[in-house]
């Protein structure tokens, strides 16, 4: 009996122009190239230009996604976009997407899940495939994170950066094994008692502004490691697969020590991790897919290649999605 896969047709991705090295952090605010790359991993990050929005950066990742993939834009039926910095508060940044790319048909909407919004919008995605609700989707991480931080708060404005980054999604029938191509697993969580250690202090309700992002940056370490292991354990048992038979592992960008302390204690070796954080920063939910596109390219994640994927976010949010490529 053959089942439904996601099966992913092409990636892409887009960073803004400007790049903003560690060095000119330092002259901004009381830091310094070392004190960020030794905490961080953080190397350099780009921020977007004064009039390029959410919906710009989300339309040439999406872009050069449907150029991978070979297809045109009127296939696209859904259009998944993950992001918290949208163009406005409504309509979804995923609408003015869809206008851009000259879609007409089928549905677009934004999912908000902070850092883990890629993998939660991979696997709404892929639900809405696998039970007939599309037959091909986008699914895009666009943020424009530099609109949020406070400048002059050195232990956030370090850390984040622009870009954006999508797939496209291919509805197809497969043996049903874990031998198939496409998503196989997907598992989400969130647990909003942790609100106040990564949130933004502003909103439509509550102060009638955008805000600045906040974080405790010690209290989401430490619990980071054990809940991204905890729904990474979840996919392997779910397909009846071990850390052993992952090709590569591509998780959120958030932070190096972050990134290490997962994939150790999961026991994925350093050379079987996509680390892009050094050049990007955090891009929230851009960062996996602007990881995914750099391993496509330089020819480390070929087809067939079995992928973690993972993240964590403010709420907080977490999930995996374990793929085939």
């Amino acid at each position: 009996m053959t089942v439904v896969r996601s099966v992913v047709l092409g990636v892409g991705s887009y960073l803004p122009a400007r790049c903003l090295t560690n060095n000119d952090l330092a002259k901004m605010v009381d830091t310094s190239d070392e004190w960020i790359a030794q905490r961080t991993g953080i190397r350099s990050r780009h921020v977007a230009a004064e009039r390029e929005l959410t919906s710009d950066l989300a339309y040439a990742a999406a872009t050069a996604a449907l150029e991978d993939a070979g297809v045109e834009a009127g296939t696209i039926d859904l259009i998944v976009l993950a992001t918290s910095t949208p163009d406005n508060t409504f309509p979804a940044t995923a609408t003015t997407v869809q206008a851009m790319l000259g879609i007409t048909t089928g549905a677009a909407f934004d999912v908000q899940a902070v850092c883990s919004g890629f993998v939660f919008a991979l696997a709404t995605a892929d639900a809405l495939l696998r039970s007939g609700g599309g037959k091909r989707a986008l699914v895009i991480g666009s943020e424009t994170f530099s609109r949020i931080l406070d400048w002059e708060d050195r232990s956030t404005c370090v850390l984040f950066g622009d870009g954006a980054g999508a797939v496209v999604l291919d509805a197809r029938e497969q043996p049903g094994t874990a031998d198939d191509r496409g998503i196989l697993t997907s598992h989400l969580r969130s647990d909003g008692r942790y609100k106040d250690k990564l949130y933004v202090d502003g909103g439509p309700s509550s102060t009638r502004t955008v805000g600045h992002l906040r974080m405790e940056g010690r209290e989401v370490f430490r619990y980071a490691v054990g809940m991204i292991t905890d729904v990474i354990d979840d996919a392997l048992a779910a397909t009846g697969l071990t850390a052993g038979d992952i090709d590569w592992f591509v998780p959120h960008q958030a932070n190096r020590r972050i990134i290490d302390g997962s994939a150790r204690k999961i026991g994925f070796p350093p050379e079987k991790v996509v680390v892009t954080v050094d050049r990007h920063g955090n891009t929230s939910a851009a960062s996996i897919p602007l990881a995914l596109d750099v391993a496509v390219k330089d020819g480390r994640i070929k087809r067939g290649d079995l992928v973690m994927l993972e993240a964590m976010g403010g709420g907080f949010t977490w999930g995996s999605v374990l793929l085939r490529w």
